[in-house]
């Protein structure tokens, strides 16, 4: 049987999967980098500091706990009202 390799860290939300970088000081400078980067963005802004949270969120448990909160609640906002009806 092969070993089990890591393919390196991913961070998911919902249907949306992004491979990060491997090393701990490049996703916090990547996440930051993006966070201050979408300071400067005037109408694409907001999303990138959102992306730039959600790599930070990768070493944070704090964040993680919030990212996961989020996902959550957008997933339940997501469901159509015929998925209500099988969750009981």
């Amino acid at each position: 049987m092969a070993p089990n390799r890591d393919k390196g860290a991913r961070i998911r939300f919902g249907r949306f999967s992004m491979p990060l970088p491997g090393r701990k000081w490049q996703r916090m400078s990547l996440g930051a980098g993006l966070v201050v980067g979408g300071c400067f963005v005037p109408i694409a802004g907001l999303g990138i500091m959102a992306l730039g949270l959600m790599v930070l969120s990768v070493d944070s448990p704090a964040m993680r706990r919030w990212r996961r909160r989020l996902e959550v609640r957008w997933g339940r906002w997501r469901r159509t009202p015929s998925d209500h009806k099988l969750v009981r």
